[in-house]
């Protein structure tokens, strides 16, 4: 699904015109990104949680060149959805 079809199911679930849905969507985007990138972790109850994740170095293989690298120490943007969103997506798969 893109960002579009999403805009257009809001709008016609809620009866807010697309506009209003774009501007609401993109300020949320907007507000997860500069929150997680201060730090700070945003939790949604009953979807989850977006916040900053600490991968610790690591060594890698460039296969092309057959060489070895080090990947280090970084923080990457994580999502942990909560248990209902799981179970949610787990009993429509079971199907």
């Amino acid at each position: 699904m893109t960002k579009l079809e999403l805009v257009k199911q809001i709008s016609q679930r809620t009866g807010i015109e697309r506009q209003d849905v774009v501007a609401v969507l993109e300020s949320m985007m907007i507000n997860v990104q500069d929150s997680v990138a201060n730090g700070e972790t945003i939790y949604l109850r009953g979807f989850g949680s977006f916040g900053p994740k600490r991968k610790a170095q690591k060594t890698a293989r460039n296969i092309s060149n057959n060489t070895t690298i080090i990947i280090p120490e970084h923080i990457a943007p994580s999502f942990k959805a909560s248990k209902s969103f799981i179970q949610k997506v787990m009993q429509k798969n079971s199907k």
